[in-house]
């Protein structure tokens, strides 16, 4: 627990100015190809969701839990039971997000506005001493900026957008790292029979209420 604390003590200090001439340094644009809304080589399309992005997603939607979120596959068996740590975004029959569509042969999120702060902030993650789980494999590392691959990398990118992504990239950060804290506080194994999700609000089921 103190690593996560002194993690989360770092994200807090991290200089918004700094981070965003890291951005710049790197290039951003979204090209709108979809690579990190979907399923890659088979493999369903996992995007981490916090149960308050969840809640959003539900009231912009009107769909329920399930309908948004589900378990995060890792740690689960091949039925989908067992205990874990984290929820992914739903996905459609063919592993894609279910908030993806195709637009014009070009990729449109349905929730654009209201969309996670891993989306937001894809291809970047800051990396506080574990690296944080993010589509796509590390391509490049400036200071604590990660960049994940991606067809966007290396396009210009304005000042101005850069610092909102590097506030939000910061934000982001602090908000993953307090989540892990919330579920080392609260975790409590279970005789998982079924599939039990911890996130920091507590033990879940599969549809998001309470164990």
């Amino acid at each position: 627990m103190d690593s996560l604390a002194d993690e989360l003590a770092a994200a807090r200090d991290l200089d918004v100015d700094e981070l965003a001439a890291a951005i710049r340094s790197v290039g951003f644009e979204c090209t709108r190809c979809g690579a990190c809304c979907t399923a890659d080589d088979g493999q369903a399309h996992t995007a981490t969701v916090f149960p308050d992005e969840i809640r959003t997603l539900q009231a912009v939607t009107g769909r329920q839990w399930p309908a948004v979120a589900r378990p995060m596959p890792f740690g689960l068996d091949d039925d989908g039971r067992g205990e874990t740590f984290e929820w992914a975004l739903q996905v459609d029959e063919s592993g894609d997000c279910t908030f993806y569509e195709e637009d014009a042969e070009t990729g449109r999120c349905t929730v654009h506005d209201s969309r996670p702060f891993i989306c937001r902030t894809y291809p970047f993650s800051l990396d506080m001493g574990e690296t944080v789980d993010a589509p796509g494999p590390v391509v490049e590392r400036v200071g604590d900026l990660s960049v994940h691959e991606c067809p966007g990398i290396g396009r210009d990118i304005t000042e101005s957008a850069a610092r909102e992504l590097a506030k939000t990239l910061k934000r982001r950060t602090i908000v993953e790292l307090e989540e892990a804290i919330d579920v080392c506080d609260s975790y409590e194994p279970v005789a998982a029979e079924s599939t039990v999700v911890h996130d920091s609000e507590g033990a879940k089921r599969a549809d998001g209420t309470p164990l």
